[in-house]
């Protein structure tokens, strides 16, 4: 299961493997979108500095690994907080 897949309020299509990526005059960029609130949303597109495809999917692959890292750790932050608190 790749990193993507298990964060959930990313939205992945399978059959492409360049989802969240794109092409802009041969800069490759990561696209996505976030939700700051229930009543708007941001888009977001991050230069991944590079031309190849390739690498344009590594960067890409790297940066929702630490996504969800840091997702885990705000999730566990907040269980011990209440932990606390009881």
């Amino acid at each position: 299961m790749t990193t993507i897949a298990i964060l959930p309020g990313i939205r992945v299509c399978a059959e492409n493997e360049n989802h969240h990526l794109w092409n802009n005059h041969g800069t490759w960029f990561l696209h996505y979108t976030v939700h700051p609130t229930p009543f708007t949303k941001e888009r977001i597109r991050r230069s991944l500095g590079t031309k190849d495809v390739n690498i344009a999917r590594e960067r890409r692959d790297t940066f929702f690994t630490q996504l969800a890292a840091e997702a885990t750790k705000v999730a566990g932050t907040a269980g011990a907080g209440k932990a606390f608190a009881a």
